[in-house]
């Protein structure tokens, strides 16, 4: 275990924060953003390389500390499935729990299942449910975010923790801001959901006027995983598309 300071963090943790105040001279400077460049346009030529073919899918979101024999799991392995028969590919995270389950649930029946994994000090390693030639791993979250936004025609959101809710409304914010198309985003569990989204309604909302009424339409909260992949196939039934297209 790491030994912690009285200020609550590790040696390693403090580093780096003193790490952004040290004076770097101008060779420096330019080493280490040059580097830096080149490996974000590295994780953008793979990412575009390997998803550029995979036909429609839908993004799953959720926690990576939730355990097999817990519901929420097995509800993500039904909804990958489902997907699946419906005519779509999964993109998860890459990573264990509801990542491992949305991979697992695609794989059952054939479908295409995608892993868009970020190298983490914990936690995060392949599931072992992603089709070999659709693994990706990142060091850069914001690399990784732009190929689950641009892969994606809908999404699908479990129980998580941060970085579930910061998935959740990086989407919410694009679509709000005409940045990509209003996509549907589902989230299911409305014992889990129910709280934020009182908040988002009585507080962002009604409250504090920072977002319009049509943004409580954006998205949608279900219980059942057949429940989820109904709002994605009747979003493009009411365009006349299926999901060939």
């Amino acid at each position: 275990m790491k030994e912690k300071k009285s200020n609550g963090l590790s040696k390693e943790e403090e580093n780096k924060i003193r790490e952004a105040f040290k004076y770097k001279d101008w060779n420096e400077l330019k080493t280490q953003n040059s580097w830096m460049i080149f490996k974000v346009m590295s994780e953008f030529v793979e990412g575009f390389e390997k998803l550029d073919k995979i036909g429609p899918c839908v993004s799953i979101f959720g926690s990576a500390r939730t355990k097999e024999n817990q519901e929420e799991y097995k509800q993500a392995v039904e909804i990958g499935a489902k997907l699946v028969r419906h005519g779509y590919g999964v993109i998860t995270g890459g990573g264990s729990g509801i990542m491992e389950a949305g991979n697992r649930g695609a794989h059952s029946e054939g479908g295409k299942s995608v892993g868009l994994n970020i190298e983490l000090p914990f936690e995060q390693h392949n599931n072992i449910y992603i089709d070999s030639d659709k693994i990706i791993d990142f060091d850069y979250f914001f690399v990784r975010k732009v190929m689950f936004v641009k892969y994606s025609q809908g999404f699908i959101v479990m129980p998580g923790g941060f970085g579930t809710l910061d998935e959740m409304f990086e989407a919410l914010t694009l679509i709000q801001t005409k940045k990509i198309g209003a996509f549907p985003i589902v989230l299911v569990g409305k014992a889990f959901w129910g709280g934020l989204v009182a908040w988002i309604k009585e507080v962002l909302l009604e409250k504090y006027h920072n977002i319009s009424p049509p943004d409580i339409d954006l998205f949608h909260v279900v219980d059942t995983p057949s429940e989820a992949v109904a709002v994605i196939d009747k979003f493009y039934s009411e365009y006349m598309l299926t999901p060939n297209f």
